[in-house]
């Protein structure tokens, strides 16, 4: 059984078939956040892959430890989760200084 595709060249039809768009004109309404792509969507067949994570061992002083634990309970975040907000912070930080 052949299943009609949804996407012709560059041009992309609603579930409905009610509207037909560029390729381009649904990046930009994806990149604006704005809701008409729900209509060129099934969501409920979505799915989002993400890399799998690799795992990098760090040791730290027991006095270090104590200060992360410290600031991640102030921010009512993990251990884990403050240095990686704050690797990703000094990362842009890099990024943009270059």
């Amino acid at each position: 059984m052949k299943v009609k595709s949804k996407v012709k060249s560059n041009m992309m039809t609603s579930l409905d078939g009610s509207k037909t768009i560029t390729t381009e004109e649904f990046d930009r309404l994806f990149d604006e956040g704005s809701d008409e792509i729900d209509d060129f969507i099934d969501w409920s067949k979505a799915r989002m892959d993400y890399p799998k994570p690799q795992r990098v061992n760090v040791d730290f002083p027991p006095d270090m430890v104590r200060s992360l634990d410290e600031v991640a309970q102030s921010r009512g975040v993990t251990r884990q989760a403050l240095i990686k907000m704050w690797l990703a912070d000094k990362l842009e930080e890099h990024r943009r200084s270059r």
